[in-house]
């Protein structure tokens, strides 16, 4: 769902443009993954696949309840990092996002970043105001994938450059 489809419109957050997205994901070095599970079938286990393997970040999994993801440690916290983190991607119930939003202003992360379904403008107003860029309801790795030329219907990159219908 988009912002123009229903959501209540928060009052200060704007939405990023796409020039503003390329920029913060060109000067991004690291990603946290907040809500990273090891459970090949979940969503943020996919999108952590991707930006381990097809981009140049440096991948922090954040669950206090797994210790390995990928063969790579996991932290309990943002605050457990041994870095702070250029962009904090959520994977979280939208119930937990006012913590998750303390959370990265308390390490000093610039950029909040909700995954796809995650909408919360009392979340994305307060980070506003604090100063923070407040992505939602964008997948990190389709905007990655879309600025990199690795998108495809199915979500990876083909390999194939063409413009010919198949």
């Amino acid at each position: 769902m988009s912002a123009g489809s229903g959501w209540p419109q928060p009052e200060v957050w704007r939405e990023p443009t796409p020039g503003e997205e390329l920029a913060l994901l060109r000067r991004a070095r690291s990603v946290a993954v907040v809500g990273a599970s090891p459970n090949p079938s979940r969503a943020s286990y996919f999108v952590s696949t991707y930006l381990t393997s097809a981009t140049g970040f440096e991948v922090y999994f954040v669950n206090p309840r797994a210790s390995q993801i990928l063969g790579r440690p996991v932290y309990p916290s943002l605050a457990a990092l041994p870095v702070v983190p250029d962009i904090v991607d959520v994977f979280r119930k939208a119930e937990d996002l006012p913590l998750v939003l303390e959370e990265t202003l308390a390490v000093g992360s610039p950029v909040l970043w909700l995954q796809l379904g995650l909408w919360h403008p009392a979340v994305a107003d307060a980070g506003a105001r604090a100063g923070l860029t407040v992505v939602m309801n964008r997948c990190l790795k389709i905007e990655h994938a879309r600025f990199h030329g690795g998108l495809h219907m199915a979500g990876f990159d083909t390999g194939v450059i063409s413009s010919r219908r198949r």
